[in-house]
């Protein structure tokens, strides 16, 4: 896709931030140089090293973001900004801006509303084994919960269409963003792809924010949080299985001695039996009032989701109405002085 097919579409480049000053300015350049007619926005989140500034010298557009978190920079990028094509990078100089025209031209061509840069190399990067370790189990996780659309779910590096940005809830507060991204793509059917492209390594003096123990937990809790939100008939479903289970093997005993000797001689085994199975039907009567609930909150998200324009479509429309308004204005502004004269006469 040439940059002369792109030149009528608004491109937005979304750099989240929090101490990159040793890289901020030679990314945003290098989008500078990658995409010509792009807007790039770098939301600071409170550091103190002189991201800002110099992210300001190299030309981007500076905000800040005090509440501290990737979920909530995210959060406020997308209600701030309005374009055609988002794109969303990392400040860190480990995304090759020179692949953004490609995420694009996969956007558009595949007429998708999100394009993922899945990272090759990953395994190899600089960070410690555990975030190696820890991406491949929750891309294994997510596929087993939510199924396959994605190969690498934690990747920073994507395009989307504006109708996806402006449906997109974005409830998270840190890291687990990129999760709750791919979630909501799944979750509402939306046409996605995965392009493989080069992940590189920090240069010298930079340093990786991410904890392994602590954002991994926070990642799998989010896995917890969005199944119980999205497909809560089999959160609650193996709640209820679990306190079955649990209650069997308690009452097993008992009705074993019941049935042998006619006695029940430990009764508070038998009630703690019967108070986990009263609680295991509760949780699966509940798995089934919540999966009718989700159902109908993905139904209005989509409904919102097709009341937005299509990549493409936006400007065409508004030109359009824009056409027939015009001639109608026109017509209403003569109508009454033709009326009124005919009356006067």
């Amino acid at each position: 896709m040439s940059r002369e097919a792109t030149s009528n579409l608004d491109i937005a480049v979304l750099l989240p931030c929090y101490n990159e000053a040793a890289t901020i300015g030679d990314v945003v350049a290098d989008f500078r140089t990658a995409l010509p007619g792009a807007k790039i926005y770098v939301y600071d989140n409170n550091s103190t090293d002189g991201t800002a500034l110099k992210a300001m010298l190299a030309g981007a557009t500076v905000v800040r973001e005090r509440r501290q978190g990737k979920g909530h920079v995210v959060r406020r990028m997308f209600c701030d900004i309005d374009a055609d094509i988002y794109v969303m990078a990392d400040g860190d100089g480990t995304y090759g801006p020179a692949d953004a025209e490609e995420l694009i031209r996969t956007l558009i061509t595949e007429r998708a509303d999100m394009v993922v840069g899945t990272r090759r190399g990953v395994h190899d990067d600089a960070g410690r084994q555990g975030h190696a370790f820890g991406n491949r189990l929750f891309n294994q996780l997510y596929r087993m919960l939510f199924g396959n659309d994605f190969t690498d779910i934690l990747s920073g590096y994507r395009a989307f269409s504006r109708r996806y940005v402006k449906s997109f809830p974005a409830v998270s507060a840190g890291f687990e963003i990129e999760t709750e991204m791919s979630v909501h793509a799944s979750r509402l059917k939306l046409p996605v792809c995965e392009i493989e492209l080069d992940y590189g390594r920090r240069p010298e003096g930079s340093h990786s924010k991410l904890s392994t123990f602590k954002d991994g937990f926070k990642i799998l809790w989010m896995f917890a949080m969005l199944m119980k939100e999205t497909r809560p008939f089999a959160f609650f479903g193996l709640i209820a299985g679990g306190l079955m289970g649990v209650s069997l093997g308690f009452m097993a005993p008992v009705l074993y001695e019941f049935f042998t000797t006619g006695l029940v001689s430990r009764m508070p085994t038998w009630i703690a039996a019967m108070a986990l199975t009263m609680m295991s039907f509760l949780s699966f009567t509940a798995a089934l009032i919540l999966d009718s609930v989700a159902r109908s909150r993905a139904e209005q998200l989509r409904i919102h989701y097709l009341t937005l324009p299509a990549l493409g479509t936006g400007k065409v429309r508004a030109d359009a109405a824009s056409a027939v308004e015009k001639p109608r204005r026109e017509r209403s502004s003569k109508g009454p002085a033709k009326g009124g004269s005919s009356r006067a006469a």
